[in-house]
């Protein structure tokens, strides 16, 4: 059904109608009448936050060059736009032509974080499909999912037909040609199923049975064609890897409102509380030639002003003082800038800096994440007082005056002691501000971020336990005093949010439950600070009878079945195991491109 007639009676009525239009710049546009397989990108946010997330837009792109599919896109529509179509009767639909859900073979959602997974299910009840895999049709779309968030997909694992582990490039258009052939002749959805458990990072929940006891947790095989570990799928040649070139310009502003070009995968660091830091290795990396000959394309079929280097550490790309000069011969005249994310304290200030600010100057963030060496140290942060202080200087005599500090509060084995060293940090960074910035015009504005430790899958913190909410507050709240100087903001995280974020992180599959009774009492965009309600939660939890500190604030035994054992993401458990002994008594492990030490990934890295 296509309901372009309906919304445009109410769009008028609803904020930024911009989201729900569809039509913009470089929108892949197909003939229904001349296409096999239709395929909905679903993303559990809105529009601004899904049009700037980069996996979207690359396997956008990356089906819609198969002349026999056709990809399109569905956000989760605002609290607002959701009241209007549920007022008239308006299913959710895809932006390119405006059809329902029910219309296409395949819903894919992208899983970038853990608390979009109400908004899940959200989007297919407001398609009138059920979430549940068990109780949905024969003739229902097949419902897939993939993306960061997916390492352990256990607490949405019942709302999934399939879901895809590691890098979907390659996999996605495996499952698109497989299903393909499956409707040629005429097969069932089991069938399809049973032929997708063989591809490389296909998780089939249906063929799992997960058993609760006493004597501890089991994921039991219930079909012969599963596979006992599903590993992950890792695109090894990434200088020729697919990457879009004319990527989709919004109407509105987004989230990242520019040309992202993805440098490298990876990263070698080892902070042992980063989950991405493990589950992308290893590093690939794309030459500064290829990278500069793209960014040159894109502008011009976008003009956007503005590039922006994306990976886990851009300031750790082997070829960034090229890519940078190449970046700006062909940009400067243009006044087009370059802006470097994820920058390091011990690498960033290079002489190609320089060139950085010839077209503007904007704020700088770094992320020491500790207040105190010995905390650095426990987490393998691997950067020093004399690291942070040394760049401040620099970068205030530079004449930069807005700097984002990021720190992580909650750590495993820290102290108030830890918390006092983020105040003195600060401190002494005020006090290089008024040697080294002087000369500057402005006032400093110096942001200090607090997020909370959340023990994720695949890092050596996995088993380690998170502070309660309690404990949690009663930090942020002994930060927020001590930080309470002229001319410095400090910011927190919600610890019920973070919490939660805990519980399903390391949760299993009986969270379906609570997801489903949350969504059922509203619960809605848990990320937006405005319609997050921790309240709804809790009585979810205590209605299904489950207590939710059992999976965010115990310690998880090593020899316990953990509820993601099934998923191989490269790095071996043992690797993960050691780094935590390591980090107890905060000896540093090096980065791993100067000495392997034997995470699992050697055979793809020496490949490389």
């Amino acid at each position: 059904m296509i309901v372009t007639e309906k919304i445009e009676k109410f769009l008028p009525d609803v904020e930024k109608p911009a989201r729900y239009t569809g039509g913009e710049l470089n929108m892949t546009k197909k003939d229904l009448d001349l296409i096999d397989i239709r395929f909905a990108f679903c993303f559990p946010d809105v529009y601004e936050v899904g049009m700037s997330f980069l996996g979207l837009n690359i396997l956008y792109k990356l089906l819609n060059e198969r002349n026999d599919t056709f990809a399109e896109r569905v956000f989760s529509p605002w609290p607002d736009m959701e009241d209007k179509m549920i007022e008239n009767k308006v299913p959710l639909f895809s932006l390119e032509t405006h059809s329902t859900m029910d219309e296409f073979d395949i819903l894919g959602f992208n899983i970038s974080y853990e608390m979009c997974y109400t908004n899940i299910v959200r989007a297919l009840n407001l398609a009138s499909i059920s979430p549940l895999y068990s109780e949905r049709k024969e003739d229902d779309p097949i419902i897939i999912a993939g993306g960061s968030a997916i390492y352990n997909p256990e607490p949405i694992a019942d709302f999934f037909d399939a879901i895809f582990i590691g890098e979907g490039e390659e996999s996605l258009n495996a499952f698109i040609d497989l299903y393909k052939d499956n409707q040629k002749k005429g097969y069932s959805k089991e069938n399809f199923l049973e032929k997708a458990a063989s591809l490389d990072g296909v998780y089939i929940p249906s063929f799992y049975h997960p058993t609760y006891s006493k004597k501890g947790y089991s994921l039991e095989k219930t079909n012969d064609k599963a596979k006992e570990k599903i590993t992950k799928t890792i695109i090894e040649d990434f200088d020729n890897a697919y990457f879009p070139l004319d990527p989709i310009v919004p109407f509105l502003g987004i989230v990242h409102d520019r040309i992202t070009l993805e440098i490298f995968r990876g990263c070698t660091r080892g902070c042992r509380f980063c989950q991405a830091g493990f589950t992308y290795r290893p590093i690939r990396e794309k030459k500064s030639e290829t990278l500069t000959e793209q960014a040159k394309i894109i502008e011009q079929a976008t003009g956007y002003d503005e590039v922006s280097l994306c990976s886990l550490s851009t300031s750790d790309y082997s070829e960034i003082g090229e890519l940078i000069n190449g970046l700006m011969d062909e940009f400067e005249d243009k006044r087009v800038s370059v802006s470097l994310p994820s920058l390091r304290l011990d690498t960033v200030f290079k002489d190609y800096s320089k060139r950085l600010d010839s077209v503007r100057k904007s704020g700088l963030t770094f992320a020491p994440e500790a207040g105190s060496q010995r905390l650095r140290d426990i987490i393998n942060k691997n950067i020093t007082d004399e690291d942070l202080f040394k760049t401040m200087e620099q970068v205030f005599s530079k004449g930069y005056t807005q700097v984002k500090l990021y720190f992580m509060i909650g750590l495993p084995f820290e102290t108030y002691e830890d918390l006092d060293g983020i105040v003195e940090l600060v401190k002494e960074v005020k006090s290089i501000y008024g040697i080294a910035g002087k000369n500057n015009q402005r006032k400093l504005t110096l942001t200090i971020s607090a997020s909370n430790f959340v023990p994720k899958p695949f890092t050596p913190f996995q088993w380690i336990a998170q502070d309660s909410i309690e404990i949690l507050t009663e930090k942020q709240n002994y930060l927020k005093e001590k930080l309470k100087m002229k001319g410095v903001r400090f910011n927190w995280h919600d610890a019920e949010l973070s919490f939660l974020e805990a519980v399903f992180a390391r949760g299993d599959r009986r969270l379906s439950k609570v997801i489903l009774e949350a969504v059922e009492s509203g619960a809605k965009f848990d990320s937006w600070r405005e319609y997050f309600d921790f309240s709804i939660y809790s009585k979810a939890f205590e209605k299904v009878g489950i207590d939710p500190a059992q999976y965010a604030n115990r310690v998880f035994s090593k020899d316990e079945t953990l509820f993601w054992d099934h998923i191989d993401c490269g790095v071996n458990k043992e690797f993960l195991a050691g780094e935590l002994e390591k980090s107890k008594t905060g000896i540093l492990s090096p980065d791993c491109r100067e000495i392997c030490l034997g995470c699992g990934l050697e055979e793809v890295c020496f490949k490389k």
